[in-house]
């Protein structure tokens, strides 16, 4: 996969399969660390799905501190 080779914005869109269970198991968790590995890239939708997350506490425990830090 693209992903497993680092493109971001496959990465990215697999984060979005899983937070929303499209073609696989929703999970959250495995969502977040798609996100992560393409927001530590700099795609700039998984920097913000990625603080979302946090504000949320989707997937992590709720923290606003963190949520902005991935959002700035």
């Amino acid at each position: 996969l693209a992903a497993d080779q680092g493109h971001a914005l496959s990465q990215y869109n697999i984060g979005c399969c899983y937070e929303n269970g499209v073609g696989v198991a929703q999970d959250e968790v495995e969502a977040l660390r798609w996100y992560r590995l393409a927001a530590n890239q700099g795609d700039a939708s998984a920097l913000f799905n990625l603080g979302c997350c946090y504000q949320r506490g989707t997937g992590v425990v709720l923290d606003h501190a963190e949520a902005m830090r991935w959002f700035r």
